[in-house]
């Protein structure tokens, strides 16, 4: 009989290791996440080229306001930087008590629906990347980075860091759901 309990506080113990470890693993991924996401909003809110063209007087300007779906990404992104940095004392309560399952439900159904949300933006900001590298010629659309390449650049960089913020959200639900199992 002694020895079932004992094998049984191991296995609790162990049990809570578990959690605890997955907790803060949770908790640097939430941190690293809301990092990448502030960085792409970042990237893109200040993503701007002016070209002269013959004088001063004549510019062209490419801005991320001037395309609706980069303004989209950095609306999106920059909710979900608000959330992550506003969801990491739940998730130090879910490290400092982790056999409570109420604050770990709670961030996983909200980092899902910042999954879904970081996800539709950066990938409308990827389908606009790929005109202004490549164009259209069936809709007589010119590649745009021939000419505004820093422009191109900067934007890319933000829609790479936009779909890193969304693996590792990925990431956090699964572990967020392995937190929640009882073995």
């Amino acid at each position: 009989m002694e020895v079932n309990t004992k094998r049984e506080r191991e296995g609790k113990s162990g049990g809570l290791a578990l959690k605890k470890s997955v907790a803060i693993l949770e908790l640097v991924l939430r941190i690293s996440t809301a990092t990448a996401a502030l960085a792409a909003t970042l990237t893109m809110g200040t993503t701007e080229q002016t070209l002269p063209f013959f004088t001063q007087l004549l510019q062209f300007r490419a801005s991320y306001e001037d395309l609706p779906a980069f303004t989209f990404f950095v609306i999106a992104t920059s909710i979900s930087s608000g959330y992550l940095i506003l969801s990491v004392p739940f998730s130090v309560v879910c490290v400092v008590q982790p056999l409570v399952p109420g604050p770990r439900l709670l961030l996983i159904f909200c980092d899902t629906l910042t999954v879904t949300l970081l996800t539709s933006a950066a990938a409308s900001s990827a389908a606009i990347v790929y005109l202004a590298h490549n164009g259209n010629s069936d809709a007589n659309w010119l590649p745009l980075c021939q000419q505004f390449g820093d422009f191109c650049q900067r934007i890319g960089g933000a829609v790479v860091a936009g779909f890193i913020a969304v693996a590792l959200l990925l990431i956090m639900v699964l572990l967020s759901a392995l937190g929640l199992t009882k073995h």
